[in-house]
């Protein structure tokens, strides 16, 4: 028994060592070992007073990573790392399920790319350096796209997470001559005006965005065009409020979406949701300073726009030109339906509440007869304080296709500043107040329009 005992005891320190002592090393080919887990993501440094509650990272799927580094990628901020990152993402799409990992502590400069798919299991791209593009229009090279900069394409089942930071670099951008702050009371300059969105997602389904921090894209931060099953959740968005048409979250001609738990503050729309939009969630949002959360706009140049079946629920809107809006051009047909705005707090927001069936961008706009319907909105419990230059609801509806079924309860705006409160504007909206509202909306008319025009131009 003692000869036994001491065996093992000198076996032990031995075995120890040798497992102990194990590295896997990364190559540039497909690899695959069950030892290989994916780097935790941290959180995306949003401030504790502002943040929502962040659910866990989603779980890796993939034992294949595909380090940029290894592909030549050198990550110091000026060298083009552009062809490694294409070379990465190929390798990895090929052996999916994978992990592209763009890893922390360095900074990446990548030209416009387009990362296309479908790859055969999914993809994940692990976000824990700085991604960014050339600096400015000057930088953009001339036979290069400049209306996009990270596109993703066909890309089924990618999780795009981590840590890390995607910096637009949009300054420049923002201050070319044709941006509308540059010209006299917001008028715009001539010359080249198109600018990149940073990221870009075409025809693409079961997509999650989860934890980026995604700051200063020369125009939108993230554009979902002809998309299905999409998932943002924990992403952070960051521009100054002067930074022209930089939308949050752009969603078009796309069909289940849910956007949770982020922050977006920026010099556009927080999220604005583009025609031929159905089944929206967006849920535990903070936003601003912003113009607030858009349907629209809609039906510009006689276009035709369906939107149904979108609901904003437990949102922060702060220190913005407007609260939640939906916004038509007249001369447009289609139908706004199903759209539900609730447990919504306003703080300091210009037009909290806004229906505008006659927007325009300039003062040149003609009277047409043609219009989007709205009809289905439910509007509950919206509370807060509201900038008293414009009143706290505004319902500005067609003469031709009045708005209908319309529902307001439990709404309570006050000014910010001053103790009047200013009277609603309403301007042919039909409806229900179904719980008395700060301000009163006695304005909304009962039952239906007595006659709507009765063609074809709603059906969607």
């Amino acid at each position: 028994m003692l000869t036994f005992l001491f065996c093992i005891s000198t076996l032990l320190p031995c075995i120890y060592s040798r497992t102990g002592n194990h590295h896997h090393k990364h190559q540039h080919h497909q690899h695959k070992s069950s030892s290989i887990a994916l780097p935790p993501s941290p959180d995306s440094h949003i401030p504790d007073d502002l943040s929502p509650s962040i659910s866990p990272a989603p779980s890796p799927f993939s034992d294949n990573i595909f380090n940029v580094r290894s592909f030549g990628a050198v990550g110091d901020g000026v060298a083009d790392d552009t062809e490694a990152f294409k070379t990465a993402w190929v390798s990895a799409c090929e052996a999916s399920p994978a992990v592209v990992l763009v890893p922390a502590g360095f900074t990446f400069m990548i030209q416009s790319i387009i990362f296309t798919g479908p790859c055969q299991n999914g993809i994940v791209l692990q976000v824990e350096g700085v991604i960014m593009p050339p600096d400015g229009p000057d930088s953009w090279p001339a036979n290069i796209h400049r209306k996009q900069w990270l596109v993703f394409y066909k890309a089924d089942g990618l999780i795009l997470h981590g840590g890390g930071l995607i910096d637009g670099r949009g300054e420049k951008w923002w201050n070319l001559p044709c941006k509308p702050h540059k010209g006299a009371n917001g008028t715009t300059l001539p010359g080249p005006c198109d600018s990149p969105v940073a990221l870009r997602f075409f025809s693409s389904s079961n997509i999650t965005l989860h934890g980026m921090k995604i700051i200063n894209s020369p125009q939108f931060h993230v554009r979902f065009d002809n998309c299905k099953n999409i998932t943002v959740d924990s992403v952070s968005i960051t521009s100054p409020a002067h930074s022209p048409n930089t939308d949050g979250i752009h969603i078009e001609n796309s069909i289940t979406a849910s956007i949770h738990n982020s922050i977006i503050s920026n010099g556009d729309d927080c999220v604005s949701i583009g025609a031929g939009t159905f089944n929206v969630d967006i849920n535990n949002v903070t936003c601003g300073p912003s113009h607030g959360i858009s349907i629209g706009s809609l039906g510009r140049q006689n276009t035709h726009a369906c939107v149904s079946n979108i609901t904003v629920k437990n949102a922060v809107i702060k220190n913005s030109d407007n609260g939640v809006r939906i916004k038509t051009w007249q001369g447009g047909s289609g139908t706004v339906s199903s759209v539900k705005f609730q447990y919504i707090h306003m703080d300091n927001v210009r037009n909290p509440i806004i229906i505008d069936q006659y927007y325009c961008l300039s003062k040149e706009c003609a009277n047409q007869t043609k219009a989007v319907s709205v009809s289905n909105i439910d509007y509950t419990n919206i509370k807060g304080t509201y900038d008293v230059r414009s009143p706290a609801v505004h319902f500005g509806c067609s003469d031709s296709r009045p708005c209908t079924n319309i529902t307001v309860s439990e709404i309570e705006l006050l000014p910010a500043n001053g103790v009047s409160i200013a009277d609603p504007f309403c301007w042919n909206v039909y409806g229900a107040m179904d719980t008395i509202t700060i301000p009163p909306l006695f304005c909304i008319l009962d039952g239906l329009p007595r006659t709507i025009m009765d063609d074809d131009a709603e059906k969607c």
